[in-house]
């Protein structure tokens, strides 16, 4: 019978997962020096209060840890968001500089266009006149030449000759 109750006894169940500060404190108290026998109950009870002691110790040590990597991993998401806004920022002044860079040379454009067009306008007017001054010339010769012609067919000098020699 004792065999068969052997048989029937199910394996034991898998432990659950330990803290890793449960483990160290463990560890810690496995390596320290257990006590003998002969040391009795109080040799125990302060073998157990090391070993609390020790595990209070772990436990801090982890929280602390784990407070420092929290406050590390905080300031790297604020430090990575403040990048990300400066990049951000510094597209858009970039984006608006080269708009108005464009705005500018459009400008400048237009003001060359207009400088040139009041160029041609110039040398237009100028071209007129010119052709003016030529048309009024030809009819003054021609004028000259036709009065010049008349006093010729009759035989007199034209009453506006140089005013010096009609004086003397």
């Amino acid at each position: 019978m004792a065999e068969e109750a052997k048989k029937e006894v199910a394996p034991p169940a898998p432990e659950p997962a330990k803290d890793i500060a449960e483990e160290k404190a463990l560890a810690v108290a496995e390596d320290a020096e257990k006590p003998t026998a002969t040391e009795g109950s109080h040799g125990r009870d302060a073998f157990l209060e090391r070993v609390a002691t020790e595990k209070r110790i772990s436990l801090i040590k982890a929280w602390e840890e784990n407070e420092k990597a929290k406050a590390e991993n905080k300031t790297a998401k604020l430090l990575a968001e403040i990048t990300s806004w400066e990049n951000s920022k510094a597209a858009q002044l970039e984006a608006e500089h080269k708009k108005l860079q464009e705005q500018l040379e459009r400008k400048k454009a237009e003001y060359v266009e207009k400088l040139k067009n009041a160029t041609a306008a110039v040398h237009k007017a100028a071209e007129e006149k010119r052709a003016a001054a030529e048309a009024r010339r030809g009819e003054e010769i021609v004028g000259a030449e036709e009065a010049a012609t008349k006093c010729r067919a009759k035989g007199e000098a034209p009453k506006k000759l140089f005013a010096s020699l009609s004086r003397g």
